[in-house]
């Protein structure tokens, strides 16, 4: 007798809560038996992500057979059984296609090329994965509460019919209002219209916020600034990770509206390639067009480290006249005074030694740092070393990020606190720009790319 794929999915995914029980059953015996592995954090944090996307997984495709079923009643069960393999066949191709994007985002390895076809395959991919694994644990956190709520009431109900009885012991006085199934059925589509949410968040991050670029402008006071350079204005760009999600045309478009803003000087903080390196020469090409008149300068970011194209994309850019600062420095002159502008590498591991610092700060000056990390201790170096202002981005505003809502609800802080705008600490000052591309997801949700405008004051 024929078993259909539906029925033995269905089986299995009832039971999903006892398969993620068994997956960490096994985590905790492999750390029994590895103990030198127990503690560190990211690999702590990829099994819980890996986890509950697993557990997401089993839900929601549940959640569709049963949807199936009921729409689908009456008709053959070899058409059903057709539906549900091909749409199982369609997924399996997706997620296999993208595996590549997947793995870089998890373990920093560039993926095979892949042409624009990508776009629409990895972005569809990329919104379901991260939608059902946001809308379970919505899904999630409502069930925790309900059960909550029902053992609340149920020792409340405990206690409130044993002080009665103690009181008037009569047979049948006290009855237990039995559960209600439809209060029951209220509360689970309840919790799947709040799971919904994350879906039509991401797909507004990847269709419209992902390119909503914003012009923030802001003004920075620094006591030792140079009466000449006072309404000194920069623009600071980075991360603009070209990609099949990130054009030149995109990045063209930012160029002309930084130009728009006649700027003196332009920066920018480095991560100008995602994976492919042969796109080094289109980035280049598109952002010579940046002008100023006290030119256009900029360090390298962690993935032309990881690409190993630091020395290739510096010589394209130096021959288009633009200046990336890899351990130098370079005079910013006007009117007879100077300011000091720095850029370093980033090094994937932290801060440079402040040995790579010391020789390139002036002290009878205002030193400027573009870096592309901001480092959790980039403030208190930047005091130690006598930093005025730094410039730094990677954090891409926590690119998917809910800090609208309250302010720490974003997983970059938990690689820094630095997650995007203006921070001060003991006189030194540091800006951390958003980014124009992303990397990982193809999508942004609470964090606008952005194109910053600076404004030097004295007072």
């Amino acid at each position: 007798m024929m078993v259909s794929f539906p029925a033995v999915y269905k089986r299995v995914s009832v039971h999903w809560r006892a398969i993620i029980l068994l997956l960490i059953l096994a985590r905790v015996a492999f750390l029994l038996i590895h103990p030198d592995e127990f503690g560190r954090f990211a690999d702590l944090a990829f099994f819980a992500f890996g986890v509950t996307l697993i557990a997401s997984h089993l839900f929601w495709t549940r959640r569709v057979l049963k949807l199936g079923e009921r729409f689908i009643r009456g008709k053959p069960r070899h058409a059903w059984r057709a539906v549900v393999v091909g749409l199982g066949c369609v997924y399996l191709f997706l997620l296999i296609y993208s595996f590549g994007s997947l793995e870089h985002f998890m373990n920093a390895t560039p993926p095979p090329e892949r042409g624009r076809t990508a776009f629409w395959i990895e972005g569809t991919l990329s919104w379901w994965l991260i939608g059902s694994w946001a809308g379970f644990g919505l899904v999630m956190v409502f069930w925790t509460g309900d059960r909550l709520m029902r053992a609340t009431l149920w020792v409340y109900r405990k206690v409130r019919a044993a002080a009665a009885l103690a009181h008037a012991p009569k047979p049948g006085a006290i009855a237990l209002d039995p559960p209600s199934p439809a209060r029951r059925r209220f509360l689970e589509q309840t919790a799947i219209a709040l799971s919904a949410t994350p879906f039509v968040a991401l797909a507004y991050g990847f269709v419209y916020e992902r390119l909503d670029v914003e012009i923030t402008r802001r003004r920075i006071r620094l006591a030792r600034l140079p009466k000449a350079f006072e309404g000194f204005r920069i623009v600071q760009l980075s991360d603009f990770h070209i990609s099949p999600f990130m054009s030149a045309d995109q990045i063209r478009r930012c160029v002309t509206m930084a130009n728009r803003l006649k700027a003196d000087l332009v920066v920018m903080t480095g991560d100008f390639l995602a994976w492919d390196v042969e796109s080094q020469g289109e980035v280049v090409q598109v952002l010579a067009d940046l002008r100023a008149p006290f030119g256009v300068f900029g360090c390298l970011g962690n993935h032309e480290t990881v690409t190993e194209t630091e020395e290739s994309i510096t010589r394209l850019f130096a021959a288009q006249g633009i200046h990336i600062l890899r351990q130098e420095r370079a005079p910013i002159r006007l009117g007879g005074e100077t300011l000091n502008l720095i850029g370093v590498d980033d090094p994937l591991t932290g801060l440079p030694e402040p040995k790579v610092f010391k020789p390139l700060v002036l002290p009878d000056t205002v030193n400027i740092l573009l870096i592309h990390e901001p480092d959790p201790n980039v403030l208190d170096r930047a005091v130690e070393l006598g930093i005025d202002l730094t410039l730094a981005g990677h954090t891409h505003g926590g690119q998917l990020a809910l800090e609208f809502l309250h302010r720490g609800l974003s997983l970059a802080r938990l690689e820094t606190p630095y997650v995007s705008g203006w921070f001060e600490k003991g006189g030194a000052q540091l800006y951390v720009n958003r980014g124009i591309g992303t990397c990982g997801f193809p999508m942004r949700l609470g964090a606008r790319p952005e194109i910053t405008v600076l404004e030097l004051s004295r007072t």
